[in-house]
């Protein structure tokens, strides 16, 4: 497989939020059906690209998967600081799994941050049984910042988010 790392196109906008949605959903990170609203959010890749750059990885023109950069804090932003860069929605096929999809997706992410003037770190969330992302974090240098762990959804301590960050 030949994976190449480009911006989303507008016509894929579609394609990329469902296998966002299928990706998490496969992995079992939402567990409140068709309706839940970040899975509405997740295929959202509209909003997602107004407010962020999104990458895909593609073999040829088959979608791999996709991921956000927020280069700062604003709308799409969880956890971002000023001079902190931040990596969202980090996607990938099921059938695309263990090829360097997604260790190329934050490598070219890590690489805009390092380009873009005043930006010191990149960080991002991550739900604890996403075992392969974190492998792929650590890997690349980012090391857990507990202290930033959060919780979206009060009363839920199962979805309490793990934080990484990558100092540049």
């Amino acid at each position: 497989m030949d994976i190449g790392i480009r911006a989303v196109r507008p016509a894929e906008f579609e394609a990329l939020g469902d296998l966002t949605a299928r990706a998490y959903l496969d992995d079992g990170l939402l567990d409140f059906g068709e309706s839940d609203a970040y899975q509405r959010e997740l295929r959202d890749v509209t909003r997602r690209a107004a407010a962020a750059e999104v990458l895909v990885a593609v073999d040829g023109e088959r979608l791999l998967g996709g991921v956000a950069f927020v280069p700062g804090p604003g709308p799409l932003a969880d956890i971002a600081r000023p001079g902190e860069a931040e990596i969202r929605m980090l996607a990938v096929a099921r059938a695309a799994r263990g090829r360097g999809a997604g260790e190329a997706m934050v490598r070219a992410r890590v690489e805009r941050a390092r380009a873009a003037e005043g930006c010191t770190a990149v960080v991002l969330s991550t739900r604890r049984t996403m075992r392969a992302a974190h492998r792929i974090y650590e890997r690349l240098g980012f090391v857990r910042t507990p202290e930033r762990d959060r919780n979206p959804l009060p009363g839920r301590a199962d979805i309490t988010l793990l934080t990484y960050q990558l100092t540049l």
